[in-house]
């Protein structure tokens, strides 16, 4: 048998940080199922998915905690069993706006209020091509209930991008 486990990391950023999380999971039999890396503003953030055997779990789980420090902030948490979430549907949402605060605020507000869960969001800043102005680009995941009606969704989305004078598109049919 074999237990799953989520890893959370947060740190200075700085080389040989990740190597030790390898080098502690391979000593304990530790499978990486998925992961997500990265480094911002000296920081170095991720998350991975672990499968270990429950024999090893508790060793496993000590070891990692020892590599804790003022400089270090881990945390593990078994995953929810797959097979328990809600059936859903896979979404892409894409946004380009110029940057102002509360863009995040007012998507994520939408999504919520149509039951729909954030499953990856990754947003930076570009240069616009022809004004050079910084704009705010956000591209995400989502796991939307089966029962949404998207043309309504799709609607609300278009509404706030003119609220936002944004350009966000939404694209069915995403795997999750």
């Amino acid at each position: 048998m074999t237990t799953t486990l989520v890893l959370t990391v947060i740190g200075e950023d700085r080389p040989g940080l990740f190597n030790a999380i390898a080098e502690k999971t391979t000593e304990f039999g530790a499978n990486w199922l998925d992961t997500r890396l990265v480094s911002l503003e000296g920081k170095f953030a991720g998350i991975v998915l672990l499968s270990v055997p429950q024999v090893r779990e508790d060793a496993l789980v000590d070891a990692l905690h020892s590599l804790r420090s003022n400089r270090l902030s881990l945390v593990l948490e078994r995953r929810i069993d797959a097979a328990a979430l809600t059936p859903a549907r896979g979404l892409r949402l894409e946004l380009v706006s110029h940057d102002r605060p509360g863009i995040v605020r007012e998507i994520a507000g939408l999504l919520a209020g149509n039951k729909i869960s954030i499953e990856e969001l990754e947003t930076d800043f570009v240069s616009g091509s022809f004004s050079g102005e910084n704009l705010f680009r956000a591209r995400a995941r989502l796991r939307a209930p089966w029962g949404l009606d998207v043309v309504v969704l799709r609607d609300m989305i278009e509404n706030l991008a003119n609220e936002l004078m944004a350009d966000i598109s939404l694209d069915e049919g995403v795997t999750n």
